[in-house]
């Protein structure tokens, strides 16, 4: 058998801590952050100490870690695909070539999305809606139950937004620029108000703190809200983007490739990330501490929220930024001292970084927003991604996003079932 080679399924076999890492070549602490990244479930055995392993689920990583290891860019049997969008290398990452960070500290979340889109600079720029579009969005949001999430808001919006455009076909670059230029600020403007009636123009960080919480906004926060969704407008091939560009490639107008990718971040793995974060460190803030928080979190067999992130062997530069930001904004000093907390909790459990959505939550429990708005910042934002994505798309061969199925069922023929 090769070095690392699964043994054979054996239904129901669980694996020791050690048989696992043996199987995915790694160390045992490697092993327990994959648990902490969600790549891995855990269970402890009745009377047992030591973790066990799910083998079918070790094997399929194991299986995952080759074809990543072993794959080359634009092969059929991988997802790579080539794009010009996004580059992220160890600890940092890419706009088009330029340091994503330094560009969300110096520009605007929309100045940083035309960048995304055209590779030119446009300062000042600044997004606008047809007042007939936004009325639409809106009716179409209030008439939703009063529980609906932020991110099914959001997805109704830009349905809502599609039927009002008779032209959403065109898939040139630049009807669909101008699609991307008047979606973003009308679901923002379709999203309810806190506490009183936002203004509809300007940057649109300004626009949307009012529908994230009713306390008042300063200039500090509104600009750790407008490099947040800078930070946050892209990131590669994450799931949801993926998902555009599948849309995109069986030649979905824009509308839709963006309601494909809010259905996606809608998972607790993605987008709703932060909102778990946020209601973590509440906890940690209520009881003063983060180890019987962290404790818990653990015992339940779940990973800790807002640490570790797959691309990053280090911090997360995403929230170096924010963290950054957030040192000189005085309300978050409180929640930043118990985000500090859970990491160095953790820390003896095994070292992990602080990842965006930690940030974010430090940011939304900080400014009294709701555990759902680091969600919303985080969907508003990577619709400018995900448009960037869909236009790359639609410059390529439509329906290559066919990956061909490994078939393990029954060997065919079987005999019809009675």
């Amino acid at each position: 058998m090769r070095d690392h080679e699964p043994a054979p399924d054996r239904p129901g076999r669980r694996l020791t801590t050690k048989e696992t890492a043996e199987l995915l070549g790694v160390k045992p602490e490697t092993v327990y952050a994959y648990v902490s990244r969600g790549l891995l479930s855990s269970r402890r055995e009745p009377g047992g100490r030591a973790s066990t392993f799910e083998a079918r689920e070790v094997e399929a990583l194991a299986r995952r870690n080759r074809r990543e290891a072993a794959g080359s860019p634009g092969s059929g049997g991988d997802l790579s695909v080539r794009t010009r969008i996004t580059f992220i290398d160890k600890d940092r990452y890419y706009f088009r070539g330029v340091d994503a960070t330094e560009l969300a500290a110096r520009h605007s979340y929309e100045e940083v999305a035309e960048w995304l889109w055209t590779g030119r600079m446009t300062r000042g720029v600044t997004f606008t809606a047809p007042e007939e579009t936004v009325e639409v969005a809106r009716h179409v949001v209030r008439a939703l139950p009063e529980h609906t999430s932020p991110t099914d808001r959001l997805r109704v919006a830009a349905i809502a937004a599609a039927a009002e455009d008779p032209l959403r076909f065109d898939l040139s670059e630049e009807a669909v620029l101008g699609t991307a230029r008047t979606l973003i600020p009308t679901l923002v403007a379709a999203l309810p108000p806190v506490l009183y009636t936002p203004e509809d123009d300007g940057p649109l960080a300004h626009r949307l703190w009012g529908r994230l919480t009713g306390s008042p906004a300063d200039e500090a926060a509104l600009r750790v809200l407008d490099t947040a969704l800078a930070l946050l407008v892209d990131h590669d091939l994450a799931a949801s983007t993926l998902a555009v560009r599948v849309a995109a490639s069986a030649r979905a107008h824009a509308y839709a490739a963006v309601s494909a990718g809010l259905g996606v971040l809608e998972g607790p793995l993605h987008g709703a990330a932060s909102g778990l974060a946020h209601r973590m460190l509440l906890d940690v803030l209520d009881q003063g501490t983060a180890v019987p928080v962290i404790a818990d979190e653990l015992r339940a067999g779940r990973r800790i929220p807002g640490l570790g992130h797959r691309l990053y062997p280090g911090e997360d530069p995403r929230a170096r930024a924010l963290f950054g930001l957030l040192e000189q904004l005085p309300r978050a000093e409180p929640a930043l001292l118990a985000a500090r907390d859970i990491v160095a909790t953790t820390a003896r459990h095994t070292p992990l970084h602080a990842n965006v959505d930690l940030a974010l939550a430090v940011f939304t429990v900080s400014c009294g927003m709701p555990a759902t708005a680091g969600e919303t910042v985080f969907a508003v934002a990577r619709t400018a991604g995900w448009i960037a994505h869909a236009l790359e798309e639609y410059g390529e061969l439509p329906l290559r996003m066919r990956p061909s199925g490994h078939y393990v069922g029954p060997r065919p023929p079987q005999p019809l079932p009675e």
